[in-house]
């Protein structure tokens, strides 16, 4: 049968069915098919497998070039299709009608930067709208390189997050009289040196290993001070307590002192949220106190003797953060959990300003960035989370904003007399009356650094 042939450039309709099936490779040159002869051998080394051998090696000997060049074309292929679509899209949704706001605006532009743009066509697999597949390519360029560098491996371009540890157990502890334990970490130097007996409540988020921060032992031995610290209920190495409160905190020191052997009176040495126990110290068990040192020490937020002045200006030093765990903790206390195992008890280390929820200063912000307070904070947070609970945690936050029991203007000293009104004034005019200094008499340094 005589081919059938179109115009010159045009495939014949055997070349136009070939291209429809795989390339087998074979060629028909017109001969006469013999059907009785075998079948050609199979190719060679193919029931071996060395075949496939072979083509993996020849993908593994392709260049990087190459590679690259293949996913360009691919990608550009494929960011064309969607321009595609997208165009589709508009087209469909008759935003670039004739009469639409979109084409009366651009439409000018758009037709005078596509006219200068195509010269780009012949980068395209076909010929499209440069302005739209050029754009779309950037979209997609784009994407491609933000998802390249969210799944990059290079570990070096990812900081290092530091993981809690749980350290053995290693402090000294005492029995206390309902049964349970307290532990303590003595500094400075022996008891029967001492000059001076001081014990350091810690703050919150902390445990006896915080002492004073950044006191030097020789400094200690110099002025003949024996520090004694200890772990707070559930926290550290110390046992929880059912029901806490600060004058069982109170008592908790007393025994402590008792068990040291702390003969006399002793000063009480605390900072920040720590100083809520001082304050329990000196209302709790006056007698045995002989003065108290406090750094930046809190009172409660909420203490009713606060005129409105003072409380605004209390809070308005806090951050949002801060505001909202105070209010969390006098209103849901349990809701603190959550916020807890996001922070501190989430396995891995932290910056102190974000966990304390506070604001530092210049200075501040250098020292905490410093190896030797990173690991003095680090191995601190370590001993304060050690049980791994929130419980005591809580318990912690819920007494810095509840009753205290008392009143800090309670141990402002005081006469206080028998009798009161006009009975006492009618005793005071008659006989002489009888009065006595009520309150803290012993000395109370405050040191406060305020911003400005």
């Amino acid at each position: 049968m005589e081919e059938m042939r179109g115009d010159e450039g045009v495939n014949t309709w055997i070349e136009e069915l070939a291209s429809l099936v795989e390339d087998s490779g074979i060629r028909y040159n017109g001969d006469t098919i013999d059907m009785t002869a075998a079948p050609p051998p199979p190719p060679m080394f193919a029931a071996t497998g060395l075949v496939e051998s072979e083509t993996e090696m020849k993908s593994e000997r392709e260049s990087l070039k190459e590679q690259v060049t293949g996913f360009l074309k691919s990608w550009g292929e494929m960011a064309v299709d969607l321009g595609k679509g997208c165009k589709d899209i508009v087209t469909q949704s008759n935003l670039v009608t004739e009469d639409s706001f979109i084409v009366q605006k651009f439409g000018k532009p758009m037709a005078k930067a596509s006219a200068r743009l195509k010269f780009l066509n012949e980068f395209l697999p076909e010929d499209r709208d440069p302005v739209v597949a050029w754009s779309v390519i950037f979209s997609v360029f784009v994407l491609a390189l933000a998802a390249i560098s969210i799944n990059s491996t290079d570990d070096s371009l990812v900081p290092l997050v530091k993981k809690t540890r749980v350290h053995p157990p290693s402090a000294d502890r005492i029995l206390l009289p309902d049964g349970r334990h307290l532990a303590y970490l003595e500094q400075g130097v022996p008891a029967d040196r001492a000059r001076f007996s001081v014990i350091a409540p810690h703050s919150f988020l902390s445990s006896r290993l915080a002492g004073i921060p950044g006191v030097k032992t020789s400094l200690l031995h110099e002025f003949g001070v024996r520090l004694v610290t200890y772990d707070l209920p559930g926290f550290g190495e110390s046992d929880p307590h059912i029901i806490r409160n600060l004058n069982s905190s109170a008592m908790d020191m007393l025994y402590l002192a008792d068990a040291v052997g702390v003969n006399g009176k002793f000063w009480v040495l605390s900072y920040s949220s720590g100083s809520m126990h001082s304050w329990a110290a000196l209302r709790y068990i006056p007698d045995r106190i002989a003065g108290a040192g406090m750094f930046a020490p809190m009172i409660n937020p909420y203490e009713p003797s606060m005129t409105k002045e003072e409380m605004r200006r209390t809070w308005n030093q806090w951050s949002s953060r801060k505001k909202l765990l105070y209010f969390l903790a006098r209103k849901f206390p349990k809701f603190l959990a959550y916020f807890y195992h996001r922070s501190f008890l989430s396995g891995n280390h932290g910056q102190i300003d974000k966990w304390m929820s506070q604001s530092l200063g210049m200075k501040d912000e250098i020292l905490i960035k410093e190896p030797m307070f990173e690991e003095f904070w680090h191995r601190d947070v370590e001993e304060s989370i050690r049980q791994g609970s929130t419980k005591s945690f809580i318990e912690e936050a819920v007494l810095q904003v509840s009753n205290w029991g008392f009143s800090i203007a309670d141990l402002q000293v005081q006469r206080k007399c028998q009798g009161n009104g006009f009975l006492l004034w009618l005793r005071s005019m008659i006989s002489h009356v009888e009065c006595e200094l009520v309150g803290f008499l012993g000395p109370i340094h405050i040191w406060q650094v305020c911003e400005m």
